[in-house]
């Protein structure tokens, strides 16, 4: 790789990191916004994430487009100590964003339970609850409002 090539790697790396980084801070604002009350600032973290999420695919082809990283069982091209440095930091913020996605992903899976069960109990339908064994039955109620 020439010197002109393997800066314009180093750049682009940085500017990947940058945007990971920047979707770090997306994907805890929007976990915040999950435990909070505020729908327009969960649309707009999600907006945001979205956002993120294209410019680092852009990155990505760019980068790939100069430089393909080694995989497992492939060599690639050899690359620079400074290469390498933020190629695995870009690794490792993305793994962190990966991971946080992941519990965002689960908070909107509780919340959507949740409303499933409110729904529900205002509907009038029977409500699932636990025995003393751990066992589901349902328990009817009375509807909160008949429209």
């Amino acid at each position: 790789m020439n010197t002109h090539a393997q800066r314009r790697l180093e750049e682009l790396l940085d500017r990947e990191i940058e945007a990971a980084r920047a979707l770090s801070l997306a994907l805890a604002a929007e976990r915040a916004a999950l435990t909070g009350d505020q729908p327009t600032v969960v649309h707009q973290s999600a907006a945001d994430k979205i956002r993120l999420f294209a410019e680092i695919e852009a990155l990505d082809t760019e980068r790939r487009a100069l430089w393909n990283p080694p995989e497992a069982g492939n060599a690639g091209e050899s690359a620079s100590v400074a290469v390498t440095e933020r190629w695995n930091a870009l690794l490792e913020l993305m793994a962190g964003c990966r991971r946080a996605n992941e519990v965002n992903g689960h908070i909107i899976h509780i919340r959507q339970n949740q409303i499933r069960q409110l729904l529900n109990i205002v509907r009038g339908g029977a409500p699932m609850t636990y025995g003393p064994q751990g066992q589901t039955y349902a328990k009817a109620l009375r509807a909160l409002a008949r429209a």
